[in-house]
């Protein structure tokens, strides 16, 4: 074996290029998704498909404050519980600085936290269940939106007079404004200002996000800001609705913003999956692990019957992680208000992204999102994963092909393999199914393509699927390790290939059969 440990550095990650076609594809798509009838219910809409922090092509509708100026790339839209990603964000990085244990009792820092209660009980709440709305506050949406200017003062009296919990804390998901907010409180305790004001300067200026900013005051004038409106008859009329204010609860959903902004956050979140190490996307901003936390499922939701097939969601910290049954790991989080609706979303494994912004709470941006990237994923077959396997996976495959490919016995590699794989399936077992294996595909062929461009798939660092194409059909070899010092194989299966070459017969689909690997 290889004396490489697979906790080793991970190998850099080189950027990723669009190809030529990509704008293209992001065009058609866009064309399909956000069409008039998806923009009908907003005065103005906006959609840009996003790789890497550039914006690809975007979709503009209408007019931001139906004054005859039309809706651009620079329109500044509210983007409301889209900040939720912000303020995570914050509190993960006064975490890292250790000025937040997010699992210590929520009261420690916001006192008031301390009257919640159970069937009547006193209950420890944490900062992590806030973050991840598993605290058992109850869900506030409507209620949230029309309180979003309440002052402190307002909010510490209504929490200090006792919140009931309408579940046992870190038992269930509920999306909770109020105990977010007090997440807002506790970074305020701790740094001595607004939330606000921390946010800026921990994210929002290092990272260059000039156009992101908690008030509509805050832009100067001449700013292309999109004005709030509210229909009740699909479009037909439109109200003017003025600006929720911002104060309490501000951290939560205060913020506007616009796609060139959101596709640099969506690229430093997604970036994280192919960080080499802590600092080498925004040094000094936030740790890699981090970020990786905040897209990492911490309270299952439950997922209904809707646009998209997935195989699991849940809450990170201010984000919401899809696992799609065909592209994997999704991440994405909605935002409305009285006047505006938003979402964004992005897929970590290509570092493509949607953001869709519309000036009319009646206006499905989640609608349009969600179809506009599967769309896209589609269109340029994207893998669902990337997997780099540990250099003992790969010698290891290598050297049971090289076995295999010669007729030889698999006890030839017993260095490589852990006590179990010759007791689990005896040699004698082993041979007799590989040879009922040749019976229906034919022996193996002649001048065979090099192994790497035999390698089928990758579960994970420290799996491998290959082929062996043979006279009337492919061998399907899979191989496992254990992650030990010096990995050891601890399973080999060789089995008759379907019709694809590419699995076992029989075997189901498998969002697996998606991943593509990287040998560096």
């Amino acid at each position: 074996m290889t004396a490489a440990a697979p906790s080793g550095i991970r190998r850099p990650v080189p950027p990723v290029v669009a190809p030529p076609e990509w704008p293209t594809h992001a065009g058609d798509a866009l064309a399909a998704h956000l069409d008039a009838a998806a923009s009908r219910p907003a005065p103005a809409a906006l959609a840009a498909v996003t790789h890497r922090g550039r914006v690809l092509a975007i979709a503009a509708h209408g007019e931001p404050r139906r004054d005859g100026a039309p809706t651009g790339r620079a329109t500044v839209f509210r983007i409301a519980s889209m900040s939720k990603s912000f303020l995570a964000a914050t509190a993960l990085s006064l975490r890292d600085d250790g000025l937040l244990d997010l699992h210590a009792p929520a009261a420690e820092f916001v006192p008031e936290v301390a009257s919640a209660r159970f069937e009547g009980a006193p209950v420890r709440l944490t900062l992590d269940a806030l973050l991840s709305n598993r605290s058992g506050l109850g869900e506030d949406n409507a209620w949230g939106d029309d309180h979003l200017g309440d002052s402190r003062a307002r909010l510490g009296a209504l929490v200090a007079a006792g919140l009931p919990l309408s579940a046992r804390p870190g038992t269930e998901y509920q999306y909770s404004n109020i105990g977010q907010s007090l997440v807002g409180r506790a970074i305020e305790a701790v740094t001595g200002r607004r939330v606000e004001n921390v946010v800026r300067e921990r994210l929002l200026d290092p990272l260059g996000l000039a156009d992101t900013r908690p008030a509509a005051d805050d832009y100067p004038a001449g700013t292309d800001l999109a004005a709030g409106f509210r229909t009740f008859d699909g479009g037909a009329t439109f109200l003017p609705e003025p600006y929720v204010g911002s104060g309490a609860l501000a951290c939560i959903g205060s913020l506007f913003s616009t796609v060139d902004d959101i596709a640099t956050w969506m690229q430093f979140l997604g970036s994280a999956f192919d960080d080499p190490d802590d600092g080498a996307a925004a040094p000094g901003v936030l740790a890699a692990s981090s970020r990786r936390e905040m897209q990492t499922a911490r309270t299952l939701m439950t997922i209904g019957v809707g646009e998209r097939d997935l195989v699991g969601a849940g809450y990170g910290y201010g984000l919401v992680v899809e696992h799609d049954r065909r592209f994997g790991r999704v991440v994405q989080h909605a935002g409305g208000l009285p006047g505006f609706s938003s979402h964004m979303r992005w897929h970590p494994a290509t570092g493509l992204g949607v953001a869709v912004f519309g000036n009319s709470d009646a206006f499905r941006a989640g609608g349009v999102a969600g179809p506009l990237l599967a769309d896209m994923l589609g269109r340029v077959n994207a893998p669902a994963a990337v997997v780099r396997p540990w250099p003992e996976t790969v010698a290891a495959a290598r050297r049971i092909d090289d076995l295999l490919v010669a007729g030889r016995p698999l006890t030839e590699a017993g260095d490589l393999l852990a006590r179990n794989v010759l007791t689990d399936v005896p040699a004698a077992v082993r041979a007799q199914r590989l040879a009922a294996a040749h019976a229906e595909v034919g022996a193996v062929r002649r001048g065979l393509a090099p192994f790497a461009h035999r390698i089928v798939s990758a579960a994970d660092a420290a799996a491998l699927r290959w082929s062996v194409p043979c006279e009337r059909g492919a061998l399907v070899c899979d191989v496992r390790l254990v992650g030990l010092p010096d990995p050891l194989v601890q399973s080999i299966s060789i089995a008759a290939a379907d019709a694809t070459g590419r699995k076992p017969q029989g075997e189901q689909p498998a969002i697996t059969d998606h991943h593509a690997v990287d040998l560096g």
